[in-house]
């Protein structure tokens, strides 16, 4: 019902781009990635905080052989290690992250609050809507999880957040593949998060549980699949989908959760966020994006 009602309206795409350090090599991208910035896994500035590379950059074809590059079957490869530099104080895990940037390099628009850059519900305020870049919200990526963690404590062990919606300071959606190292197929499940409140999960395929069996019904280590966010005014949909047949799906009902407020602004992730800190060095999550697009409807 979601879909039919957002596919009704008239959407539009915003993109993002970025800057290239020395190592870096141009490419075509291949998918649009203007209006992303990346958040990488390396201090390499010494700022003490994770680098980025910008919008532009991006859309001029940067990559990097360590973190992220484009795989010769036509995706782009994300990889983060367990070890590695954060985003800031308040984040345990790394991540090799795309950022959704609705400015598209215009650096007159604030990356934060509610502004051009950023989008809100349709149930929000309507000052608060004309104020912003985009109203509600649709992300489609289509990829395969390559590699997991496999060392660590047993409730970190093959987890990765693949997508999110993030807020001013709560996520109302986070998408996780978790496989656990005696299973052929990963799980996929998401958390809900109310402004200022505790986590709610939500199941899409098997189980999160640090025992879980292995999923009849999961995904495998490099097996292509596609997830859907689509959040409408108070209604949040996750969709999971292979061989164009949809093989998982859930729903929130976020009248109560707070993101309707006249100061809370989004924005969408889509990447690898590696769930473990506690496993060995070098070991690592890793993903490959095939598709990805981002929908908004027009203030």
């Amino acid at each position: 019902m979601i879909e039919k009602i957002y596919k009704s309206l008239a959407i539009v795409c915003v993109t993002s781009v970025i800057a290239l350090p020395v190592h870096a090599e141009k490419q075509k991208p291949p998918f649009e990635l203007s209006d992303w910035y990346l958040g990488l896994p390396i201090d390499e500035n010494g700022d003490g905080k994770s680098d980025n590379i910008s919008e532009k950059q991006l859309a001029a074809g940067w990559t990097d052989d360590r973190f992220f590059y484009y795989s010769e079957d036509g995706g782009v490869v994300f990889r983060a290690p367990v070890r590695g530099a954060l985003t800031s104080s308040n984040t345990k895990y790394v991540r090799t992250e795309l950022r959704e940037m609705l400015r598209r390099g215009n650096t007159k628009h604030s990356t934060q609050g509610v502004g051009k850059n950023n989008w809100v519900l349709s149930t929000a305020p309507k000052k608060t809507r004309k104020k912003a870049g985009g109203v509600d919200g649709e992300l489609t990526a289509t990829l395969a999880v390559n590699h997991v963690t496999t060392t660590g404590e047993p409730h970190e062990i093959g987890r990765v957040i693949i997508g999110q919606i993030h807020g001013e300071d709560d996520e109302p959606v986070r998408i996780y593949y978790r496989k656990l190292p005696g299973n052929e197929r990963g799980s996929l499940y998401f958390a809900h998060e109310p402004r200022g409140e505790e986590d709610v999960y939500y199941g899409l395929l098997g189980s999160r549980e640090d025992d879980a069996p292995d999923p009849t019904n999961g995904i495998g280590l490099g097996e292509k699949f596609s997830y859907k966010i689509v959040a409408f005014g108070h209604a949040l949909e996750v969709t999971i989908s292979q061989d164009g047949k949809v093989i998982g799906r859930n729903r929130v009902d976020m009248s109560e959760s707070g993101y309707d407020d006249k100061n809370e602004y989004l924005y969408f992730k889509a990447g690898v966020y590696n769930q473990n800190r506690t496993g060995e060095a070098d070991d690592y999550v890793q993903a490959t994006f095939y598709e990805l697009k981002n929908l908004h409807v027009k203030p």
